[in-house]
């Protein structure tokens, strides 16, 4: 009997080992999890759109050489906005450049034209001659449908590093960070996907290849990409951009006023115990003047304060960048409300916007 029980667990051991044998083998080249098969998805339908931007500046030589010598300054992405050669970027991949060169996917390299910039926004917009055929531009998304927690990725050049791919995701919305001229941006996408030096001015994406955002910086305490990355909302580039392509820059318009410079306003704000946007001058003929806003005067006695801007429409308004967040979002001739303060008195005023003249 028990001779006959050992020959029954060795059969039973031979079937299991001859069964096993008869398995095939996994094949890993056709084995994708769904995830996998959506990053390869994307990846394939968006990085054709992805451009590598390197700039230059001319130098002197030396102190007794004529001759300039152009260098190298940087590195960075973008990507193809239409067909038309349009190429979007951060301001800051191309800042003092006297030489852009964008390169394509198919690694032929084009001399760029600067069409437009708003430093403002860190956002740049560049010109290529390149065949229509070559081009292919990134599909727009809708920024204002994200949610924490929705995947993202994001398709750039680290290090020189060409058509680099990584994966996050929204780690938050409704974000500020400081451009390069010390402007607030507003409503940035935090997302944990790596970007590293190199990837500013890339394209992030969801998870059907759409431009979501542009990446345009990291917070990490060595710099690297284990921090938090940033991207200027794609809802943002969508109103910039095509304002940077008509003119050059971007059409905010303005009160009719001049403010009192920004590097003194805080001073003057603390020393008077006030929170608004001081008027320097109200320009002649403007709706301000007619309306009676007041700006400062200089007397013997000294500088009398006129009207300080503490509202916009019923928004609050502290300090410049304030009010140049409100305006961004009128056209010239909207009329708006605009609230002051004047002698500890409030004053409302009806202020049709005029188109910007810088």
């Amino acid at each position: 009997m028990e001779r006959r029980h050992k020959w029954l667990l060795t059969l039973a051991a031979f079937m299991v080992a001859v069964s096993l044998q008869a398995q095939p083998a996994a094949d890993y080249s056709a084995f994708r999890t769904n995830d996998e098969e959506n990053n390869i998805e994307v990846f394939k339908k968006a990085s054709p759109s992805v451009v590598y931007i390197t700039n230059s500046r001319l130098v002197r030589r030396s102190f007794f050489s004529l001759n300039p010598q152009e260098i190298p300054q940087g590195s960075g992405s973008g990507f193809i906005w239409n067909n038309d050669g349009y190429v979007v970027t951060n301001f800051h991949v191309i800042q003092n450049a006297s030489r852009v060169t964008v390169t394509l996917q198919d690694g032929s390299a084009w001399e760029a034209e600067l069409i437009g910039v708003e430093p403002d926004k860190d956002l740049a917009v560049l010109r290529i001659d390149a065949p229509r055929d070559r081009l292919v531009p990134v599909e727009l998304g809708d920024s204002s449908d994200l949610e924490v927690g929705r995947k993202v990725i994001a398709i750039g050049n680290p290090f020189g590093l060409d058509t680099t791919l990584t994966v996050g995701v929204v780690s938050a919305l409704g974000r500020e960070i400081n451009s390069v001229t010390r402007r607030r941006i507003r409503d940035v996408i935090q997302t944990d996907a790596a970007i590293n030096p190199g990837n500013s001015g890339g394209p992030l994406l969801n998870s059907i290849g759409q431009l979501i955002g542009v990446n345009t910086a990291i917070y990490s305490p060595s710099g690297a990409s284990s921090g938090i990355g940033f991207a200027i909302p794609v809802n943002t580039v969508k109103k910039i951009v095509p304002e940077l392509i008509q003119y050059g820059r971007v059409q905010t318009p303005t009160l009719g006023i001049s403010l009192f410079p920004p590097q003194y306003a805080d001073y003057y704000r603390q020393r008077w115990g006030l929170e608004g946007v001081i008027v320097l001058d109200v320009i002649e003929g403007a709706s301000p003047e007619r309306e009676g806003m007041r700006g400062l005067t200089e007397t013997n006695r000294g500088i009398i304060l006129g009207d300080v801007i503490t509202a916009v429409d019923g928004v609050p308004v502290r300090n410049e960048d304030d009010l140049l967040t409100v305006l961004e979002n009128r056209e010239a001739g909207d009329v708006v409300e605009v609230s002051t303060m004047r002698d500890n008195r409030r004053q409302r005023y009806r202020i049709e916007l005029q188109a910007s003249q810088r």
